[in-house]
């Protein structure tokens, strides 16, 4: 069932959501505390997919499949509230080794791309990349990487 599920994310190049409470990161490690029981899936134009699947599915996908999130870490914004903050900040990073916890934490090993990780941070959403594509059209990386572009032209 899980080889079945993880071809199916790929063939619609289906995106993840995570939500938590909040995050702690030491050195290149981030944990999502109290994060969501249930990750969301889902995939653009034309299919429109969206489900959800157990977090720990998730996991257990992590190196199912030849584009296995193992093989190719995916690419994620992390978009958090400091404390005191009024607005939400973001960063991107590579994503590896997610170890869920029987407590309701997901830890990764990270790589930062662009932004800050703080220590420490409220709510939290994380946007994970398709399988075997970091850095596509249809990305979520990817669409935020052509903003920035888009925001560089008018500038000058």
């Amino acid at each position: 069932m899980t080889e079945i599920l993880a071809e199916q994310l790929e063939t619609e190049e289906s995106m993840f959501v995570q939500t938590a409470q909040g995050i702690e990161r030491d050195g290149d490690a981030l944990t999502l505390l109290g994060v969501t029981p249930s990750t969301l899936y889902f995939s653009d134009r034309p299919q429109r997919v969206v489900g959800h699947m157990t977090t720990a599915d998730f996991v257990d996908l992590w190196a199912i499949g030849d584009n296995s999130f193992e093989s190719d870490p995916p690419n994620a914004v992390l978009a958090f509230l400091e404390p005191g903050a009024d607005v939400p900040d973001d960063a991107v990073v590579v994503l590896r080794e997610p170890i869920l916890d029987g407590h309701g934490d997901l830890s990764y090993s990270i790589d930062l791309l662009e932004g800050t990780v703080p220590a420490k941070a409220g709510p939290v959403t994380l946007f994970i990349d398709p399988f075997g594509r970091p850095l596509s059209p249809v990305s979520v990386c990817g669409v935020r990487r052509r903003g920035r572009r888009r925001a560089r032209r008018r500038a000058f």
